[in-house]
C-alpha cells in the first residue's frame, strides 16, 4: 500500500518545515489585498505563518511579508493580520479537547 505524502510548508517567521494543516496561510490577493485564509484554498500569492504569536513578532520586525509578496506592507496590515491571528489561535485552543 501506498503511504500518502504530507505536503510541508516553511513558516516565514521561524524558517521551520512543518504539516502545511498545522500553519496559517496569508494571501496577497490579484486586488493587492493581504488577508489570512482560513481555508487554504483562496487565489493568491501565499505566505505561511505558524499559529503563534512568536511568529508573526519575527515575520513583522523581519519585514518577511514584504519580501514574500514584493510589496510594502501597511503597519494597519500587520494590526488586522495579527488581530485575527490572535482569534484563530484561541479558536483552535478552543477545539483541542
Amino acid at each position: 500500500m501506498r503511504v500518502k505524502k504530507i505536503p510541508m510548508r516553511m513558516c516565514i517567521g521561524c524558517g521551520e518545515m512543518k504539516e502545511k494543516k498545522s500553519l496559517v496561510r496569508v494571501i496577497k490577493t490579484p486586488e493587492n489585498e493581504i488577508l489570512l485564509d482560513a481555508t487554504g484554498k483562496k487565489s493568491g500569492r501565499g505566505a505561511y505563518l505558524c499559529k503563534s504569536m512568536e511568529c508573526f513578532d519575527k515575520a513583522q520586525k523581519g519585514r518577511k511579508l514584504e519580501k514574500s509578496f514584493s510589496c510594502r506592507v501597511d503597519a494597519a496590515v500587520y494590526e488586522e493580520l495579527k488581530n485575527e491571528l490572535q482569534r484563530e489561535i484561541s479558536e483552535s485552543a478552543d477545539n483541542m479537547p
